[in-house]
C-alpha cells in the first residue's frame, strides 16, 4: 500500500482546520487514517458516532477517496500500527502545540518506534474546536469554521 498516515483526534467537532490539515497530509501519503478517539477521560461534547458520520460525509463531498475515517479507544500508536500506518500526523497551530506535540511525540516513538509528521494550520491557525462550540454555545454564526455535514450535525444537536 504504500505510506499510511494515521491522524489522531478527539475532533470534537472537526474543523475547516482539521480538513486542511488533511487534504495538506493526503498529499504525501498514499493513504490517510483519520483516527477519532474516544477518551473515557473526558466528556464528548459531541457523540462520536455521529461525527464519524458527519467526516465521512466530508470526505465523501470532497473526493478525498484515500482517507478512512475510524474510531478507537485506547493508546493511539496502537490504533496505528492495527491500521498499518507508519508515521502519525499532527496539525500545529503555534509554538505552543509544538512543545505540547512534540511531548507525546516522543513517547509515541520509544513505546511503538513511529515517527510523527507535523502539517502548519497556516491561515487557519486561530481555529480550534473550544472557538467553534463557544460560538455554538452562544448561538453565533460557526458555520464558515466547519465543514457543511459538520454544521449540519450541530446545527441538528440545539
Amino acid at each position: 500500500m504504500g505510506m499510511i498516515g494515521f491522524y489522531a483526534g478527539s475532533f470534537d467537532p472537526f474543523t475547516n482546520g482539521h480538513l486542511q490539515i488533511v487534504k495538506k497530509s493526503i498529499k504525501c501519503f498514499d493513504k490517510v487514517i483519520i483516527g477519532i478517539a474516544h477518551n473515557t477521560e473526558k466528556k464528548d461534547r459531541i457523540d462520536k458516532n455521529k461525527m464519524r458520520d458527519a467526516i465521512q460525509k466530508v470526505i465523501d463531498a470532497e473526493n478525498l477517496d484515500n482517507v478512512e475515517v475510524v474510531l478507537y479507544e485506547g493508546l493511539t500508536v496502537d490504533k496505528a500500527k492495527e491500521c498499518n500506518a507508519n508515521i502519525l500526523i499532527r496539525g500545529l497551530r503555534n509554538g505552543t502545540d509544538y512543545e505540547y506535540e512534540e511531548n507525546i511525540s516522543e513517547i509515541n516513538e520509544k513505546l511503538a518506534g513511529m515517527d510523527t509528521c507535523y502539517f502548519r494550520a497556516g491561515d487557519l491557525g486561530y481555529l480550534s474546536s473550544s472557538v467553534v462550540m463557544e460560538l455554538y454555545n452562544n448561538n453565533k454564526s460557526f458555520d464558515k469554521y466547519v465543514p457543511k455535514a459538520v454544521a449540519e450535525l450541530l446545527e441538528s444537536l440545539r
